[in-house]
């Protein structure tokens, strides 16, 4: 017999081997009925898995990330049949769950069309009628590697021979559709009631430009149709609020194929992020933060002595001088430290809390990038703080409130995930567990609820990570906070303490926009280009009527200016509605169309870009609403339809 616990503390017993669709139905059959897997040792199981020793289980559904995995993977083996039976020549690469659907890689002559993606539709409806049950078993490396090779699956012979040695291989069997796969997978395909297949896009085996450019298909599946109805309204809405879209209509940035990954900055792309790194720098000061500035080549030795070499250099870039091999930083840890080394520190000087803007460089994949959301160069919004041990939780319960400070700001909701030791890390278990404890701490201390990432963090330390939701639900990675013991240790960075001995500080690695690229995209996004006032690019418009209008504008805009408002004067021969149209477009907060009326009485018709029109005031009074809604950083999150 083995004992099962369950997430409110009770225990059973079961016979060993029990499968977990089993477990559930012996709580009730309304839980064997709406669960999806499980949740077995923090490991996700299929309902068909099998329970082998004593475990904690706990079972899951669509409204948990696990659920939506197990649901998601199984539809990509549904669209894989349905593709196989449609095109029997197709090779299949991988076909994973990802945030809001799934995708497939396929290998065929055949190139698919949107009328394809309707043809594929239509027989996955058939397959969901045919109540098929997955089926998992395994073979030995051996015995796969022939049965792919026989049947020319390349790239699962290619998969398999990259398997770590003794590691079990598992199938999974959906009709006459039989896939490598390590799972999890719905026990059968009745809970997929509405499906979606959304596009078609090239990318290479493995993300290597150097393999083979498959073709993958991207999907989404719900249990309700009305949940897919809303999935598709949030999309057409995402397609309104893209960031490169609007970024282009306003003018703010741009990307080149001289440059794939480096984004151009406009004029008002740069007042934008003038703004933005003002505001960081004022909040920075406030906080106790002083700024730094460290440079962008530093040579090889010094990435070999913090870890980078060993565990990062595929995302870096090199370079030669007086032959010397010097790297270009793809972070700004380093450099911070080196400053710290300049100079004796007592516990007395300790914490010290340094910001920098710095622009670092990283290798991405051609296939990765994405705007300003991925790109290859950016600029982190960086701190790095060195501190006693016994200083520890204040600091990075201060970090948690300036976090939360400044997305506030900007109408960011947030959730927090908290990320523990990788494989692939430095450092002792002690020195982790002490790391990862300060964390967890400081977030329960402040009622901050997380999600725990096992498995997930830095190479140096443990992190958590602040994931943005935006105003259409979506959510996005962006501030860090990484607790590290190992960078002080392996560059011998001390303090006097109070008793006069040398002692190693701790060091906190953080940003809290992530990057200034891919926060201002999120910002983009978020206010679908209709930014507050007090960030707006280009804050007022003014539009006279006709020519002879346009000396009185002229005045009217320098008095603006004068009193440091961001405006321009549209003097152009157009007509008055077709200025208007193309303000709108370009997302300009207020305009003054000025006209007869305007210069006899004094009064202006004020458009907003969110409110529309607004009572005539007088330029005085337009001037002073205008100061009070800077001041107080309002935005119209609520009101503001893409």
């Amino acid at each position: 017999m083995i004992k099962v616990r369950f997430p409110d503390g009770n225990e059973r017993q079961y016979e060993k081997g029990i499968d977990l669709f089993e477990v559930a139905r012996s709580i009730s059959e309304g839980l064997a009925r709406n669960t999806l897997g499980a949740v077995v040792n923090g490991e996700i199981r299929g309902l068909q898995e099998k329970v082998q020793e004593d475990s904690e289980v706990r079972f899951v559904d669509f409204n948990t990330a696990e659920g939506r995995s197990i649901f998601w993977h199984t539809s990509a083996h549904l669209m894989a049949l349905a593709v196989q039976r449609l095109w029997p020549d197709v090779k299949f690469a991988i076909g994973p769950a990802i945030d809001d659907g799934f995708y497939y890689d396929f290998d065929t002559e055949h190139r698919f069309t949107p009328e394809d993606l309707e043809k594929i539709e239509e027989e996955m409806q058939k397959i969901l009628k045919e109540g098929h049950v997955l089926k998992r078993f395994v073979m030995d490396r051996d015995e796969a590697l022939e049965k792919y090779k026989k049947e020319g699956e390349v790239y699962k012979v290619d998969l398999i021979e990259n398997f770590p040695s003794g590691e079990e291989i598992s199938f999974y069997e959906l009709g006459e559709f039989i896939d490598l796969c390590r799972g999890p997978h719905l026990r059968d395909l009745k809970k997929i009631k509405a499906l979606k297949l959304l596009s078609i896009a090239g990318a290479y085996w493995r993300g290597d430009e150097k393999n083979k450019m498959l073709q993958r298909i991207y999907g989404t599946t719900f249990e309700k149709k009305k949940s897919l109805e809303e999935y598709l309204k949030r999309l057409e809405e995402a397609k309104k609020r893209d960031h490169r879209k609007l970024g282009k209509e306003m003018r703010l940035f741009s990307i080149h194929q001289e440059g794939p990954g480096f984004p151009f900055f406009h004029p008002k792309g740069m007042i934008l992020r003038n703004l933005l790194e003002e505001y960081w720098k004022d909040v920075h000061v406030k906080a106790g933060y002083g700024e730094i500035k460290t440079p962008m080549i530093l040579n090889e030795e010094l990435w070999h002595q913090s870890g980078h070499w060993d565990h990062y250099k595929e995302n870096m870039y090199f370079t030669s001088i007086d032959e010397g091999n010097y790297a270009i930083k793809p972070m700004n840890c380093p450099g911070s430290i080196l400053i710290y080394k300049e100079d004796l520190y007592s516990y007395r000087d300790l914490p010290l809390r340094w910001g920098e803007l710095g622009l670092v460089h990283r290798h991405e994949l051609s296939g990765a990038l994405h705007g300003l959301m991925r790109v290859r160069a950016f600029t982190q919004d960086d701190a790095h703080l060195f501190m006693l041990p016994s200083q520890i939780k204040e600091e990075l319960k201060g970090v948690l409130r300036l976090a939360d400070e400044i997305y506030k700001v900007f109408g960011f909701d947030y959730h927090v995930e908290l990320s523990t030791r990788p494989e692939n890390s430095m450092g002792t278990d002690e020195q982790w567990d002490l790391a990862t404890d300060n964390l967890r701490e400081a977030l329960e201390e402040m009622n901050i609820e997380y999600i725990l990432n096992e498995g997930d963090g830095a190479f140096y330390g443990p992190k958590i990570d602040l994931h943005l939701k935006d105003a259409i639900g979506r959510t996005w990675q962006c501030g860090t906070i990484q607790l590290d013991f190992q960078m002080p240790e392996r560059f011998e960075l001390i303090y006097i303490d109070s008793d006069g001995e040398r002692k190693q500080p701790v060091m906190i690695h953080r940003t809290i926009l992530g990057s200034v690229e891919r926060f201002l995209g999120n910002l983009i996004e978020q206010f679908a280009g209709k930014f507050p006032l007090w960030i707006a690019p280009e804050q007022v418009r003014v539009i006279p009527v006709t020519e002879r209008h346009s000396e009185f504008a002229k005045g009217i805009e320098n008095q603006l200016l004068a009193a440091g408002f961001r405006v321009s004067l549209d003097s152009r021969s157009e007509k008055v509605g077709y200025k208007i149209r193309e303000a709108q477009v370009e997302k300009v907060p207020y305009m003054l169309v000025i006209g007869d009326k305007e210069i006899e009485t004094g009064l202006f018709t004020v458009r907003h870009f969110i409110e529309g029109v607004l009572e005539d005031m007088s330029l005085e009074d337009f001037m002073k609403k205008m100061k009070e809604e800077i001041a107080s950083k309002h935005y119209y999150l609520d009101k503001i339809d893409a």
